[in-house]
């Protein structure tokens, strides 16, 4: 089959477009507002984009709490969404009233970065910390600017639990990063395996 999303009309009784682009990452993002309340929200339209600095960046559909947190105060934390948190990390994602920590409704515990304010998932193996480089509005090919959020943010601080490396590696088997497929669909490295790139 074939389909031209100009018109979008696939005959499927879905979208298939994310089902394709998958498995995605989960941001876990976490985010402080100039009140003082906290935020924390799952994206998964969210990825690493560079080592050399270390860049990560995330796009929300819409101008969400994050967003509006992050501007305002130019940082936010990237937690691990792993297997064992998947059920918390769901809850996160619930629409709650602006103010409302979803840390809270999701029986987590926020701790501050070290060197941001914003707040991160104490309970996750991993959380980056990351100050906004830049935050745009993607726009169309007809030049139109889009409905999305692009947030970049460079890494400045990295947390890891202890019990998370194994023989001085972040150990994936243990830790099963969770991962967005299509649909209502989720997937986690279960089945973790190695290769190396082809030498000539």
């Amino acid at each position: 089959m074939f389909y031209e999303t100009s018109t979008n009309i696939h005959g499927l009784a879905h979208d298939p477009f994310k089902a394709i682009v998958s498995p995605r990452p989960i941001g876990w993002i976490g985010s402080r507002a100039n009140d003082g309340s906290y935020n924390l929200a799952p994206y998964s339209f969210f990825n690493a984009i560079s080592d050399t600095p270390k860049l990560v960046m995330f796009s929300s559909s819409g101008r969400k709490d994050s967003v509006t947190n992050i501007e305002q105060t130019g940082e936010f934390t990237a937690s691990f969404a792993s297997r064992d948190l998947a059920d918390k990390m769901n809850m996160s994602s619930i629409a709650a009233p602006r103010g409302e920590s979803e840390f809270d409704i999701a029986g987590l515990t926020p701790e501050i970065g070290k060197l941001v304010s914003a707040p991160f998932v104490a309970e996750a193996y991993a959380a980056l910390e990351c100050k906004v480089t830049e935050m745009f509005q993607p726009k169309t090919l007809s030049g139109d600017v889009s409905d999305n959020y692009m947030v970049i943010g460079q890494v400045v601080g990295i947390h890891i639990r202890e019990e998370a490396i194994r023989e001085g590696r972040f150990d994936m088997a243990r830790v099963r990063p969770i991962g967005r497929m299509g649909y209502m669909d989720y997937c986690d490295a279960g089945d973790v395996f190695e290769m190396f790139r082809p030498r000539r």
